[in-house]
């Protein structure tokens, strides 16, 4: 966490948090969501119109992945001043790139050591890692099947629906926060 941030949130040590203003896709992707884009449905599965606008400064990104962590409830957040600004997820916490030597790294820039390869139901490829699970970008793919012909990574078979609750993350705090 950033100095600025921490000096923050002793300064204003009551902000109220914020939800289902920003997105973290597939790709690794964030996303701003205004009150219209809201309206329009969830992040995850609400189609390309309620998921909001890219995100493309790049020392914005930078900033939001070097505050961005989750919880005790696995509600994943980016930390901005003294608000918590809650994450509303379209698969995983964290989006994997691999790289030719099998090395990783999460879309905010933190490498991690493999610990198991997951596979689910419609072939999407997951990593459970040193510093949490995260789905594997589309790109990266090839050198995943790499590791696997190596027998380096040995593919398990998880149901999506269960990588929630066994890996202890919140897909939308937005939704938890109206129940």
């Amino acid at each position: 966490m950033d100095d600025i941030v921490r000096l923050a949130l002793l300064k204003w040590p009551n902000v109220p948090a914020c939800y289902g203003w920003l997105g973290l896709d597939a790709r690794g992707n964030w996303f701003m969501r205004d009150e219209r884009t809201q309206a329009l449905g969830p992040f995850a599965g609400g189609g390309a119109a309620s998921k909001g606008s890219m995100l493309k400064h790049d020392k914005l990104i930078d900033f939001i992945g070097r505050n961005y962590q989750s919880d005790d409830r696995g509600q994943w957040f980016f930390q901005n001043g003294p608000q918590c600004v809650y994450v509303e997820l379209e698969a995983t916490p964290l989006i994997w790139r691999v790289d030719q030597d099998l090395s990783v790294q999460d879309h905010c820039g933190r490498s991690a050591s493999v610990q198991r390869c997951l596979l689910d139901e419609l072939g999407r490829v997951y990593l459970d890692t040193s510093i949490g699970i995260g789905l594997v970008h589309s790109l990266d793919m090839g050198y995943v099947a790499d590791a696997v012909e190596q027998g380096l990574w040995l593919p398990q078979e998880v149901r999506s629906a269960e990588l929630p609750t066994r890996f202890n993350y919140v897909p939308s705090p937005l939704l938890l926060q109206k129940q």
